[in-house]
């Protein structure tokens, strides 16, 4: 069998669209569109003390593989940090938050279930990038997306591990 140098079966290191290059720079591997939308997988750099605002999925459940660093997380009442290795269960239905308090950049591997999140990352990066912005419109856009942002949690957590939810 001949090896084919290029392939819709392969992601090479180095490739996929990179849609964000904010606290979470962010690459989407395998599109939702390549899966019929059962699932996406995004590659993930989270700047040291930066954490995703607290939020809540009413039907996507995230699973989060740490390749390098250590991410802490919040996942309903649990607690916890994880280290290089680990996977961070995100199910739908449970408020939850990730963050990386390290003084070295944390990278993650994503996969969505349902993939059509993906979308959401792509429309918050063109806001972003727009200087567009706002509270308002990221809970508009995080609404659409059937989620519900939160900021109950984050007074507590950025006082303990030096962290901002910036974008």
């Amino acid at each position: 069998m001949p090896v084919v140098e290029r392939s819709r079966f392969l992601v090479p290191k180095a490739e996929g669209e990179r849609i964000w290059d904010g606290p979470i720079d962010t690459t989407v591997k395998v599109p939702a569109t390549s899966t019929g939308d059962a699932l996406s997988i995004t590659e993930m750099a989270v700047s040291p003390g930066f954490m995703v605002p607290p939020h809540t999925h009413a039907d996507t459940d995230e699973w989060s593989y740490v390749l390098l660093g250590r991410v802490g997380a919040r996942v309903g009442d649990d607690e916890f940090t994880a280290d290089r290795g680990s996977w961070i269960l995100k199910p739908r239905g449970v408020m939850h938050t990730f963050w990386n308090a390290g003084p070295e950049p944390a990278r993650i591997i994503e996969l969505l279930t349902p993939g059509r999140f993906e979308r959401f990352f792509r429309e918050m990066a063109a806001l972003a990038l727009s200087d567009d912005m706002s509270d308002d419109r990221l809970n508009a856009l995080a609404t659409d997306y059937g989620t519900t942002m939160s900021m109950d949690w984050v007074p507590d957590l950025a006082a303990r591990y030096g962290l901002e939810v910036t974008l």
